[in-house]
């Protein structure tokens, strides 16, 4: 089975994942994302492409630190037109809901909810994100993989969120027992996909 992987930092790509390997790097947001993914799927080379898998870090209040979860619903947090009269999260005039379901989930890897947005997330700002666990690309790949009919598989590891995110060691500090962890989700999804073809 053709399965491409991405990923958004060169920092979450550590030597567990490089034995492995080898994503794709798209860029830190929502919007570079989404243009690098739309560019890769859009190449003669994706058209073999059976599945995407978007591997990185993401924030998390209340979820096991450096534990790893499949993202199994992702909302758009900076969506908000309730101005008009859309519901948050909504876009308007696209007729989908506020929250997207991904790929389904995979035995043996535990299930979470998504919120993405162009923002750290730290503190207090936790209180407004319903989700699980907060990121800034998985929307903007799904919506890329969702024009091209190719399923999006997510996995995030809890890189940080238990406290204030006020400098880049509060986010890099975990990301070698991170990359660990979401080298063995790499096997699980490799396995489970194999025994599916």
């Amino acid at each position: 089975m053709s399965i491409l992987y991405l990923m958004a930092a060169e920092a979450e790509y550590g030597p567990h994942l490089r034995a492995r390997i080898e994503p794709v790097v798209i860029g830190v947001g929502p919007v570079e994302a989404a243009v690098n993914t739309t560019r890769l799927l859009a190449s003669s080379e994706s058209r073999r492409l059976r599945l995407v898998v978007s591997l990185g870090s993401a924030g998390s209040r209340r979820l096991e630190q450096c534990e790893v979860y499949q993202a199994v619903t992702v909302s758009y947090r900076d969506m908000d037109a309730t101005a008009l009269g859309f519901a948050k999260g909504v876009t308007p005039f696209l007729d989908m809901p506020a929250t997207l379901r991904l790929a389904p989930p995979v035995p043996g890897l535990n299930p979470a909810s998504l919120s993405t947005g162009a923002n750290i997330v730290s503190g207090s700002a936790y209180d407004l994100v319903p989700e699980d666990m907060v990121d800034m690309e998985t929307f903007a790949i799904l919506r890329a993989c969702q024009a091209f009919e190719i399923p999006l598989l997510a996995i995030r590891g809890i890189s940080d969120g238990k406290g204030e995110v006020t400098q880049m060691a509060d986010w890099t500090q975990y990301l070698h027992i991170v990359d660990e962890r979401l080298a063995a989700a790499v096997d699980i999804i490799e396995a489970h996909y194999s025994a599916m073809a």
